[in-house]
């Protein structure tokens, strides 16, 4: 309600000072037209200063109101936008009419003016000024013609006559007036000092003006001075005497004194004619200033009521636009103000009070269903993202709709790219299991799947089985799977334990007499043989070297059956690689093998001759993988390279034997079994027992790609030792054992 109040009385304010602008403007042409009030006047100095200062206020405010809509649109307030188009409108409408109405009232005053500066007025004025001033100067003109004439006359008769009184002077003077055909009223002889020294006929004391020293000075100069005596309506001229001694001639005629003021009157309508015209551009400059006062006026009245109609009206759709921003964002509490009134705009307030209440209902609702609808998704996904089996989720039509974490990890699918494909699509390997399940009828089915990523072979127990719904319909597909890689490998290494221990006791014990027989026979009957003894030698060789190599393998395999416990000690790890990667650099001078040793210690409980053995072993083998694949490839400029690097990695010692050799196979996994080699003249039992040393360190052992060697087009083989370093320091033995 005090809103409202405000609201009135702002309303009323403004409604108040738009009316006061008309009547200021009409109160200001009256004072100034017909009530004819001077400059002077009190009452026109109080409207004029009523006028400024309703100017200067409202234009305050205007420029108040426009100040606070543009800081409104830069902070980008609801509605802002139409407020100020709405008031740029309203106010091109109030300027638009103004200026045309400004330039056509110039244009029609302007005009008004040209038909009272015309060339036939100012022809008319002109010639009355023109005859006036012709008059004025033939009666001039005559008079210093006459004084002239009648001077030269009395030089004359001075030049006859040398001695001349001044009675001599008056006869003379007399009949020289009588000689001028324009007649003269008075004629004077008079000297410097003004006095007359003879007279004319008809001129007579009383009529007499003496010149002024001014005039005489002049005339002594030899100029005829005229004197024009508009009072008594003559001309005079004065001629000094150049015959004579200190004498001037002073003779007058009289003028119409009628013509005369005409004259003078033509003389002063000329002049405020001229006066005219020389101030159009200031009558025209005058007008325009007081058209543009009362425009002024009228505009900002007229601009002044625009912003308040465009802020009533903005005002409320802003308040909507705002709120509905609000909404957008899921305020559902917000309210606007309810306009008074029936028209749209307070209708449109109340209904979208109305559409937020009942959207605040149906969203609590809605929040209540999906807030449980959420924490059985958060169950049901921690419960598959935690176990370490695979699981996917199939449709009926056979596309994937679910992965947990377990299924991207080992089948190396995108959570997000792999939803929506068809099973066999992404998992090819599931294909035919997959198929057998969705085209019998059987409910499940199960087999074990051997997988390729990334170079590595994966053995995989999958299990399939149908989803159904409440009525028995097919719902879809439910994949589980384990990666049981780890432990075939331990089942077959398991099982060549117990072969290799069989095949040693079963094969070693005949080995000896075997070999034994085999030399007393050569020793006893090659001298026998005669010929051939050669022969029986050659056989006899044979069968030994056979037998010392089958000894051997079956060596290899009871260091695999019955791997000894090792016997711990301290060690330092660095120097351990350092001496087998001395020991290899002599045995393979045709590889370069590089270490990347650190400076300090790395401590370790291990059993260094064990180590030694499985490093050896491990760089041996990746000089022989350069060996082999320039066999293969007979690569121009390939330089066969082998780096050995070691570093701290927490609490292990990580070691890295790299090389740019013949690469690992996809099923990599399988070369930790026995009897599994990539090379011809291997036996298989060296990765299945470095793998066994280092297990048995509490380490691991991975064979990776290598990284890309400069220079090189293919990628080599990497092998990755993890083994746990002393968590206290120790002091470094006295003797390091180095593999032999």
């Amino acid at each position: 309600m005090r809103l409202r109040r405000q609201r009135r009385v702002q309303n009323a304010a403004t409604l108040g000072l738009v009316i006061l602008g008309p009547v200021l403007a009409i109160l200001t042409l009256l004072l100034l037209g017909p009530l004819d009030q001077g400059a002077s006047s009190v009452w026109l100095r109080a409207v004029l200063l009523a006028d400024l200062v309703y100017v200067l206020m409202v234009a305050s405010l205007v420029l108040m109101r426009v100040a606070q809509m543009i800081a409104a649109r830069r902070r980008k307030s609801a509605g802002s936008r139409l407020h100020l188009r709405l008031t740029g409108v309203f106010a091109v409408i109030a300027l638009v009419p103004a200026v045309t109405v400004a330039v056509f009232a110039g244009l029609t005053v302007n005009t008004g003016l040209e038909g009272w500066f015309s060339d036939r007025v100012r022809s008319v004025v002109g010639t009355s000024l023109e005859v006036a001033e012709t008059y004025t100067a033939e009666h001039r003109a005559d008079l210093i013609e006459d004084g002239e004439a009648l001077a030269s006359y009395l030089n004359l008769a001075r030049n006859q006559s040398f001695f001349l009184s001044d009675g001599d002077v008056r006869r003379v003077l007399t009949a020289g007036q009588t000689q001028v055909q324009r007649g003269l009223k008075e004629a004077y002889v008079i000297d410097s000092s003004g006095t007359i020294r003879a007279r004319g006929e008809g001129s007579y004391l009383f009529d007499y003006e003496q010149p002024s020293e001014d005039d005489l000075t002049r005339a002594n100069a030899g100029e005829t001075v005229l004197i024009e005596d508009w009072v008594n309506n003559e001309f005079r001229a004065l001629v000094r005497l150049s015959a004579y001694v200190d004498r001037y001639l002073l003779i007058s005629r009289g003028v119409d004194g009628t013509f005369l003021n005409l004259l003078d009157e033509t003389q002063a309508t000329a002049r405020f004619y001229q006066q005219l015209e020389n101030e159009r551009g200031r009558i025209l400059f005058e007008f325009g200033l007081l058209y543009i006062g009362f425009a002024v006026i009228l505009i900002l009245a007229s601009i002044w009521l625009g912003l308040w109609f465009a802020e009533r009206l903005s005002r409320p759709i802003g308040r909507l636009a705002g709120a509905a921003q609000r909404v957008g964002a899921g305020d559902m509490d917000v309210r606007v103000i309810e306009e008074e009134g029936d028209d749209e705009i307070a209708v449109l307030g109340r209904m979208f009070n109305q559409m937020t209440r009942q959207l605040k209902r149906q969203r609590s609702t809605l929040l209540a269903k999906n807030q449980q609808i959420e924490e059985r998704q958060r169950l049901f996904d921690s419960v598959l993202g935690s176990v370490t089996s695979g699981v996917v989720g199939v449709d009926a039509e056979g596309q994937i709709e679910f992965l947990n974490r377990s299924a991207q990890r080992i089948l190396d699918l995108d959570g997000e790219g792999a939803l929506a494909l068809p099973l066999p699509a992404a998992v090819p390997e599931f294909g035919a299991l997959f198929e057998r399940l969705s085209t019998t009828d059987v409910e499940a089915a199960q087999g074990e799947v051997r997988l390729s990523r990334n170079g590595a072979m994966e053995n995989l127990l999958v299990r399939m089985a149908m989803r159904r719904g409440d009525e028995g319909e097919l719902d879809g597909y439910v994949v589980a799977f384990d990666d049981v890689t780890d432990l075939v490998s331990a089942q077959r290494m398991a099982a060549w334990g117990d072969v290799a221990r069989r095949i040693a006791h079963e094969i070693k014990n005949p080995l000896t007499p075997i070999q034994l027989s085999a030399e007393r026979i050569r020793r006893k009957f090659a001298p026998k043989v005669g010929d051939d003894s050669d022969a029986l030698e050659q056989l006899t060789d044979v069968i030994v070297r056979q037998t010392n190599d089958l000894r051997r393998i079956v060596d290899e395999f009871s260091k695999f059956a019955r791997m000894p416990e090792p016997d711990r000690r301290d060690a330092d790890i660095v120097t351990l690689v350092r001496d087998a990667v001395v020991l290899q650099e002599a045995g393979q001078p045709e590889v370069t093998i590089t270490g990347d040793l650190p400076d300090g210690a790395m401590m370790a409980e291990v059993d260094a001759t064990m180590i030694s053995q499985a490093l050896t072993n491990l760089i041996k083998n990746a000089g022989e993988a350069t060996e082999t694949y320039r066999q293969e490839h007979d690569a121009d400029g390939y330089a066969p390279t082998v780096r050995v690097s070691l570093n701290r990695d927490g609490a292990s010692a990580l070691i890295r034997i790299a090389d740019n050799g013949i690469g690992l196979p996809e099923d990599r996994a399988r070369l930790f079994e026995p009897y599994v080699t990539t090379r011809d003249k291997g036996t298989g039992l060296g990765l299945p027992i470095v793998k066994k040393i280092i297990e048995e360190h509490g380490g691991t052992l991975a064979l990776l790609d290598a990284p890309q060697f400069e220079g090189n087009s293919h990628v080599g083989a990497m092998a990755e030792i993890r083994l746990p370093l002393m968590t206290d320091v120790a002091k470094p033995p006295e003797t390091p054992v180095a593999a032999q």
